[in-house]
């Protein structure tokens, strides 16, 4: 059973995921750097992951499918520093 101060704090994280996706974005478009792009959408991708654990439910994130989100935003992340770091 979800707790309405649990759903409200899982509410925040998931729009404070999506203002930083936003953000990246805005950066994205001014400088057209991929890192801001993947930055952009690892934010998104974590913020979704956030609202499908507490709208589906899930007692342990760790042991869901959904976990997957979380693991494809950070390779995302180690991907794009990679190859910045690369130039």
């Amino acid at each position: 059973m979800i707790t309405i101060g649990y759903a409200f704090l899982a509410g925040a994280v998931t729009m404070g995921f999506s203002v930083a996706a936003l953000f990246f974005l805005r950066f994205w478009k001014r400088t057209r750097d991929g890192l801001f792009l993947a930055f952009a959408l690892a934010f998104m991708l974590l913020g979704v992951n956030q609202a499908l654990v507490v709208l589906a439910h899930v007692p342990e994130e760790d042991r869901s499918p959904l976990f997957l989100f979380r693991l494809a935003a950070f390779a995302i992340i180690i991907w794009a520093v990679f190859q910045k770091s690369r130039r």
